[in-house]
């Protein structure tokens, strides 16, 4: 029987003790359904670790199962950061990047910190340029506000004030 078309009656409560064959039965379940969910997608431990919280295992029988996957490689976060960044990098900003990593992958700061150190640093100005294009700026016809308002756009999306400034140079001598 599936444990998600149990009723919530069925369940035993997390403070009984289970018996030792119950106990290994549901370490079995934890550890397959840790590993149907990577089968969908790569993920990161923490994301895992809610996936599996979710599906109402106890923390230490989740603990046990990303164990489990982890001695067999299947998850990784310096892969996933990794693979990640590579895949996005020509799309958003470093910092926009971080923060998808660090509040919504949790995956920890120091490791996004050293992926970075081992990649080649990217030219974030080719990205601007596109946003310009994609907003239709044209520096002849482009009033101040508008101007303004593109800068604080690009900023909130990431990218260093130097680099706008200096795309906004080339393009159109602006100072």
């Amino acid at each position: 029987m599936d444990y998600r078309y149990r009723k919530n009656s069925d369940r035993q409560k997390p403070e009984q003790k289970l018996p030792k064959t119950d106990q290994t039965s549901n370490c079995r379940k934890a550890r397959l359904k840790a590993l149907k969910i990577l089968e969908r997608m790569d993920r990161t431990e923490a994301q895992l670790r809610e996936k599996l919280l979710q599906a109402e295992f106890s923390p230490e029988l989740v603990e046990d199962a990303i164990a489990y996957v982890k001695s067999y490689g299947y998850i990784d976060d310096e892969r996933y950061v990794r693979n990640y960044i590579e895949y996005r990098r020509e799309q958003k900003s470093r910092r926009q990047l971080e923060q998808e990593l660090q509040y919504r992958k949790g995956v920890p700061q120091e490791l996004i910190q050293k992926v970075y150190e081992d990649l080649e640093p990217a030219d974030e100005k080719p990205l601007i340029r596109r946003f310009l294009e994609k907003k239709g700026y044209r520096p002849e016809i482009t009033d101040e506000k508008t101007r303004r308002k593109l800068i604080a756009a690009l900023l909130r999306k990431g990218f260093r004030m130097g680099d706008v400034l200096a795309v906004l140079r080339e393009t159109d001598g602006w100072s």
